[in-house]
């Protein structure tokens, strides 16, 4: 399908305009290496860590489960559902931030 798409465009002549503009851009630049993602990896895994620690081995987890399980069933499809909202709300707001910042 590509190539007969790539054969159905007529070729327009441009004497060269394609080839000079293409030359008078920049080089494009290398990416650098950069240690951001290591260091925000190592600093949330240290935050997790020390979350974990300080909140007594995580015994409030342990605690919020056993709450809910003793919701009824409709509170939990009501919790389930508004989380769910609330995910693709904030699903929202980054994908036409972005659209935003890729349009300027």
């Amino acid at each position: 399908m590509d190539r007969r798409l790539r054969e159905a465009a007529p070729h327009i002549d441009d004497n060269g305009f394609t080839a000079r503009v293409l030359q008078q851009l920049p080089a494009p630049r290398h990416a650098r290496r950069s240690l951001r993602g290591a260091i925000l990896l190592g600093i949330t895994l240290l935050a997790s860590v020390l979350v974990y620690v300080i909140s007594d081995g995580g015994r409030f987890l342990v605690v919020a489960m056993a709450r809910l399980t003793t919701l009824p069933a409709f509170w939990l499809f009501a919790l389930a559902f508004c989380s769910g909202i609330l995910v693709m709300i904030a699903g929202v707001i980054a994908a036409t931030a972005k659209a935003s910042e890729l349009q300027s």
